[in-house]
Protein backbone atom coordinates (compact mmCIF):
# COMPACT_ATOMS: atom_id res chain seq x y z
CA UNK A 1 0.00 0.00 0.00
CA UNK A 2 1.36 3.11 -0.86
CA UNK A 3 0.86 5.64 1.87
CA UNK A 4 2.50 9.29 3.24
CA UNK A 5 6.23 9.00 3.71
CA UNK A 6 6.91 5.93 1.64
CA UNK A 7 9.39 6.08 -1.90
CA UNK A 8 7.72 7.10 -4.85
CA UNK A 9 7.80 3.88 -7.30
CA UNK A 10 9.83 4.58 -10.43
CA UNK A 11 8.62 4.16 -13.74
CA UNK A 12 8.62 5.32 -17.25
CA UNK A 13 5.96 6.49 -19.75
CA UNK A 14 5.73 8.30 -23.18
CA UNK A 15 4.06 11.80 -22.79
CA UNK A 16 1.63 13.63 -25.29
CA UNK A 17 4.81 13.94 -27.37
CA UNK A 18 5.82 10.60 -27.29
CA UNK A 19 8.96 11.36 -25.15
CA UNK A 20 9.82 9.22 -22.51
CA UNK A 21 9.91 10.15 -18.93
CA UNK A 22 10.90 8.49 -15.40
CA UNK A 23 9.73 10.20 -12.44
CA UNK A 24 13.31 9.87 -11.11
CA UNK A 25 14.48 12.68 -13.84
CA UNK A 26 12.60 14.64 -11.06
CA UNK A 27 14.34 14.13 -8.20
CA UNK A 28 15.02 17.27 -6.36
CA UNK A 29 11.65 18.74 -7.53
CA UNK A 30 8.03 18.48 -5.82
CA UNK A 31 5.35 16.63 -8.35
CA UNK A 32 2.33 16.13 -8.24
CA UNK A 33 1.08 12.46 -10.34
CA UNK A 34 -2.89 12.86 -10.73
CA UNK A 35 -4.62 10.04 -12.14
CA UNK A 36 -7.88 10.17 -14.01
CA UNK A 37 -10.74 7.89 -16.19
CA UNK A 38 -10.36 9.20 -19.60
CA UNK A 39 -9.67 11.81 -21.76
CA UNK A 40 -11.91 14.54 -22.59
CA UNK A 41 -15.11 13.23 -20.41
CA UNK A 42 -16.41 16.10 -18.48
CA UNK A 43 -14.98 15.71 -15.23
CA UNK A 44 -11.36 15.00 -16.48
CA UNK A 45 -11.53 18.26 -18.55
CA UNK A 46 -12.41 20.19 -15.56
CA UNK A 47 -9.57 18.76 -13.60
CA UNK A 48 -7.40 19.06 -16.38
CA UNK A 49 -8.65 22.27 -16.84
CA UNK A 50 -8.11 23.64 -13.07
CA UNK A 51 -4.90 22.57 -12.91
CA UNK A 52 -4.15 24.57 -16.53
CA UNK A 53 -5.39 28.09 -15.46
CA UNK A 54 -3.54 27.31 -12.13
CA UNK A 55 0.18 26.16 -13.76
CA UNK A 56 1.49 29.70 -13.18
CA UNK A 57 1.09 28.91 -9.35
CA UNK A 58 2.31 25.41 -9.48
CA UNK A 59 5.30 26.38 -11.07
CA UNK A 60 5.71 29.68 -8.81
CA UNK A 61 5.93 26.73 -5.75
CA UNK A 62 8.35 24.83 -7.76
CA UNK A 63 6.06 21.61 -8.46
CA UNK A 64 5.76 19.62 -11.61
CA UNK A 65 1.71 18.75 -12.77
CA UNK A 66 1.70 14.98 -14.51
CA UNK A 67 -1.34 13.84 -15.43
CA UNK A 68 -1.99 9.93 -16.55
CA UNK A 69 -4.80 7.74 -17.57
CA UNK A 70 -5.10 5.13 -19.74
CA UNK A 71 -5.15 6.74 -22.84
CA UNK A 72 -2.66 6.59 -25.76
CA UNK A 73 0.00 9.42 -26.59
CA UNK A 74 -2.42 10.30 -29.40
CA UNK A 75 -5.76 10.73 -27.40
CA UNK A 76 -3.27 12.73 -24.67
CA UNK A 77 -2.14 15.09 -27.83
CA UNK A 78 -5.82 15.61 -28.94
CA UNK A 79 -6.73 16.27 -25.23
CA UNK A 80 -4.10 18.73 -24.49
CA UNK A 81 -4.22 20.53 -27.88
CA UNK A 82 -8.17 21.10 -27.69
CA UNK A 83 -7.89 22.45 -24.15
CA UNK A 84 -4.40 24.09 -24.24
CA UNK A 85 -3.18 22.00 -21.22
CA UNK A 86 0.30 23.27 -20.41
CA UNK A 87 1.29 20.05 -18.51
CA UNK A 88 2.70 16.85 -19.08
CA UNK A 89 0.37 13.63 -19.92
CA UNK A 90 1.34 10.47 -19.45
CA UNK A 91 0.19 7.36 -21.44
CA UNK A 92 -0.43 4.14 -19.74
CA UNK A 93 -2.98 2.05 -21.54
CA UNK A 94 -1.37 -1.08 -20.30
CA UNK A 95 -2.19 0.35 -16.42
CA UNK A 96 1.20 -1.07 -15.41
CA UNK A 97 1.73 2.28 -13.57
CA UNK A 98 -2.23 2.71 -12.49
CA UNK A 99 -1.86 -0.16 -10.60
CA UNK A 100 1.68 0.33 -9.51
CA UNK A 101 -0.02 3.66 -7.62
CA UNK A 102 -3.38 1.61 -6.77
CA UNK A 103 -5.35 3.96 -9.10
CA UNK A 104 -6.57 0.97 -11.09
CA UNK A 105 -10.47 1.64 -11.89
CA UNK A 106 -13.24 -0.34 -13.63
CA UNK A 107 -12.50 1.26 -16.98
CA UNK A 108 -9.11 2.82 -16.58
CA UNK A 109 -7.83 4.86 -13.94
CA UNK A 110 -9.72 6.19 -10.67
CA UNK A 111 -9.63 9.53 -9.57
CA UNK A 112 -6.36 9.88 -7.27
CA UNK A 113 -3.64 11.69 -6.78
CA UNK A 114 -0.23 11.86 -4.90
CA UNK A 115 2.00 14.72 -3.93
CA UNK A 116 6.25 13.76 -3.87
CA UNK A 117 8.74 15.85 -2.33
CA UNK A 118 12.05 16.71 -3.93
CA UNK A 119 13.05 13.47 -1.89
CA UNK A 120 10.95 11.44 -4.21
CA UNK A 121 8.71 10.42 -1.27
CA UNK A 122 4.94 10.48 -1.12
CA UNK A 123 4.14 13.87 1.22
CA UNK A 124 0.46 13.28 0.42
CA UNK A 125 -2.33 11.02 -0.81
CA UNK A 126 -5.48 12.50 -2.57
CA UNK A 127 -7.83 9.41 -2.31
CA UNK A 128 -10.97 11.19 -3.06
CA UNK A 129 -10.74 14.20 -5.32
CA UNK A 130 -12.97 17.37 -6.76
CA UNK A 131 -12.33 17.88 -9.92
CA UNK A 132 -12.88 21.86 -9.61
CA UNK A 133 -11.40 22.33 -6.41
CA UNK A 134 -8.27 19.84 -6.54
CA UNK A 135 -5.60 22.10 -7.93
CA UNK A 136 -6.45 24.69 -4.98
CA UNK A 137 -6.30 22.13 -2.36
CA UNK A 138 -2.69 20.90 -3.69
CA UNK A 139 -1.60 24.53 -4.07
CA UNK A 140 -2.84 25.45 -0.25
CA UNK A 141 -1.33 22.07 1.11
CA UNK A 142 2.02 23.80 -0.34
CA UNK A 143 1.87 27.00 1.11
CA UNK A 144 0.79 26.20 4.15
CA UNK A 145 4.18 23.62 4.15
CA UNK A 146 6.27 26.41 3.13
Amino acid sequence: MLTEKTKAPDFELLDQDGQAHRLSDFIGKWVLLYFYPKDDTPGCTKEACAFRDNIPDFSLLGIQVIGISADTVESHKSFQEKHGLNFMLLADPEKKVISLYEAKGLVGAKRVSYLINHSGLIEKVYPKVDTQMHAKEVLAYIQNQK
